[in-house]
């Protein structure tokens, strides 16, 4: 009897130890971290609850890589640089010096707009502009020349534009801009038919239009939510997918550290069912009074 009565009670401990020790590891698969030999860190995230909140859903990776998502397309990333907070992103359906497509707008997301927009050092070119075009008059300071280069220099060197010119027995109007104009103004009211865009615009004096760098380069934040913390504690940053709150995720190996498990992380384990736990305190309850009677 006092040998059974003993059993029942060390497993109430051992329950009340389980439930007081809060959330543990759990075997849930980590946030992948690279995606078309890309690495893929905080901010950004590729699976949904990882990353930054105001990243959500930015990234897709996908068999053909990684890409950048936007209100009006699908966008390649060709690199993030952590250090600088870039990310080169390229547009397919997008004219450059050699191929020539249908225009079409760029359109961020308010959020993207304010968090990730272009850097200051990408340049859209609005080419095949009608006279009537708005930064050919009432906007005509919106654009400028940059590192020594004219946007006439575009058809003559570019095979794509050459025929514009030859369209029109000159040089139609053109214009370098920055992203505020284009995220102000759709194409239709720039009233130009194609754009191209170029990113380290600093660095291309004395190049040609065919060496530039087409693409653009964007600038992102990042808020401090304490990340570094949580990520020295070999764990993931990550956020609440119903409420956003920011979240340290404990991966699959790590240990389950004071930054890891002092918080309800998603991904780094569930605290018991207390459902289940008061129905084994009940059960070893009555076989105490079972043994006891």
């Amino acid at each position: 009897m006092e040998t059974s009565l003993m059993f029942a009670f060390v497993i109430e401990l051992l329950i009340s130890a389980l439930y007081l020790a809060g959330p543990v590891r759990s075997l849930l698969p980590a946030c992948r971290n690279l995606c078309g030999g890309i690495a893929v860190d905080y901010p950004f995230g590729i699976d949904d609850g990882c990353g930054a909140p105001q990243y959500r859903k930015m990234l897709n990776c996908s068999g053909a890589g990684l890409f950048f998502l936007t209100p009006s397309g699908s966008y390649r990333v060709r690199s993030i640089d952590y250090e600088k907070k870039t990310m080169v992103i390229y547009d397919p359906a997008m004219s450059t010096c050699t191929v020539l497509q249908t225009h079409h707008d760029l359109v961020m997301s308010e959020i993207q707009s304010v968090v990730i927009p272009p850097s200051s050092d990408t340049i859209f070119a609005l080419v095949n502009c009608s006279v009537d075009s708005p930064v050919l008059n009432h906007y005509r300071s919106l654009c400028f020349n940059f590192s020594g280069h004219s946007c006439n220099e575009l058809y003559d060197a570019c095979t794509s534009f050459r025929m514009f010119r030859m369209l029109s027995n000159g040089y139609p109007p053109c214009c370098f801009t920055s992203y505020s104009t284009v995220r102000l103004m759709s194409m239709n009211i720039l009233d130009c038919s194609h754009y191209t865009s170029v990113y380290n615009t600093d660095n291309l004096r004395g190049v040609g239009p065919l060496d530039w760098s087409y693409g653009m380069k964007l600038s992102y934040t990042v808020a401090d939510t304490g990340c570094q913390r949580c990520q020295r504690s070999g764990s993931t940053c990550g956020f609440d997918t119903e409420t956003e709150v920011p979240l340290c995720l404990c991966s699959t190996t790590a240990n389950s550290t004071r930054e890891c498990s002092g918080i309800n992380a998603t991904g780094g384990g569930v605290r018991p069912n207390p459902l289940a736990l008061f129905q084994l305190f009940v059960l070893g309850a009555s076989i105490r009074f079972f043994y006891h009677i």
